[in-house]
C-alpha cells in the first residue's frame, strides 16, 4: 500500500500545501482520506479523479471536507465521470455538502453514494480494510486505520488527547498525526488539537513504527512542533505535499 500526502496544512490551505488530503493506493484501488480546501486541484497531480474508488471524510470542518464540492463540479460536467462515488462520513455529511455546494434540499445522489462512518465500524475496499474510532474533537470526528495484510497506517484526523486514537493506532507501521497546537499555548480551547509533544506521546504509547506530523497551521512553527515530537518519539518526520510512504 502507498500513502501520498496530497495536502497537510492545518485549519486552512498554506502557501505551499492544500488542507488535509491523503491518497491511499493498493493494486489499482485508490481511496482518498479527507478533501480539505485546495485538495481537489492538488489531488490531480497524483491520480485522475475518475479513478477514485471512495472518499472518507473524517469530519465536517471546512479544512477536511470542503473540496468535495469541487468533486461535485468535476463529476457533473466532465465527460469522463462515472456513477456515484461512495463517500463515508459522520452524521450530516449529505446535508453539509449539499448546503456548501448549492442548497440544502439537494441530495447530491448523482455524485455521491453517502455511507455512514461509525466508531468501531469497518469497511473493505478491494484488499484494503478501514476501521474508525471517534476522536476527542468538538464535532463528530473519526480517526482511520488502514490495513492490508500486516501493513498498517493510522490517520489521527483532528483530536485532542485521545486514548481511543492510541488504541486504534496500536502497532501501526505509520501514524499520520496532527500537531496543530503550539507548545505551551493556553489560548486554544481544550480537547481541540495536539501539541507536537502530545503527538509524540501518542505515537510512543501506541508503539508505532514511524510518526508523521501533519495538520500544522501556517501560523505555527512546524520545526518547533517537529522538535517537540522528536524529543519524545525519535522516529518522527514532518509531512510534506507529494511525500510517499510504501508499506
Amino acid at each position: 500500500m502507498r500513502l501520498t500526502i496530497v495536502g497537510c496544512s492545518g485549519s486552512m490551505p498554506g502557501a505551499d500545501s492544500a488542507a488535509s488530503c491523503y491518497l491511499i493506493e493498493h493494486e489499482g484501488v485508490r481511496v482518498v482520506l479527507d478533501m480539505g480546501n485546495g485538495a481537489a486541484g492538488a489531488l490531480q497531480q497524483y491520480a485522475d479523479l475518475e479513478t477514485i474508488d471512495a472518499i472518507f471524510l473524517s469530519h465536517l470542518h471546512a479544512d477536511h471536507c470542503l473540496d468535495a464540492c469541487a468533486f461535485v463540479v468535476w463529476h457533473r460536467y466532465s465527460p469522463r465521470s462515472g456513477g456515484p462515488v461512495p463517500i463515508y462520513g459522520p452524521a450530516g455529511t449529505r446535508e453539509r455538502l449539499a448546503a456548501a455546494y448549492e442548497q440544502p434540499e439537494s441530495d447530491l445522489a448523482d455524485v455521491f453514494d453517502f455511507r455512514a462512518a461509525t466508531s468501531g465500524g469497518t469497511v473493505q475496499i478491494g484488499g484494503l480494510k478501514f476501521r474508525f474510532a471517534r476522536t476527542n474533537h468538538p464535532v463528530e470526528t473519526y480517526a482511520i486505520r488502514v490495513s492490508i495484510g500486516a501493513a498498517t497506517l493510522t490517520y489521527s484526523a483532528d483530536t485532542g488527547i485521545c486514548d481511543e486514537l492510541v488504541e486504534l493506532a496500536r502497532g501501526s507501521d505509520l501514524l499520520v498525526c496532527e500537531a496543530a497546537q503550539p507548545e505551551g499555548d493556553s489560548t486554544y480551547p481544550p480537547d481541540l488539537h495536539l501539541t507536537g509533544s502530545q503527538a509524540g506521546e501518542h505515537a510512543a504509547a501506541a508503539g508505532v513504527g514511524r510518526l508523521v506530523l501533519t495538520h500544522i497551521p501556517p501560523w505555527v512553527d512546524a520545526q518547533a512542533q517537529f522538535a517537540a515530537a522528536r524529543a519524545i518519539f525519535p522516529g518522527t518526520e514532518l509531512a510534506r505535499p507529494g511525500a510517499t510512504y510504501d508499506l
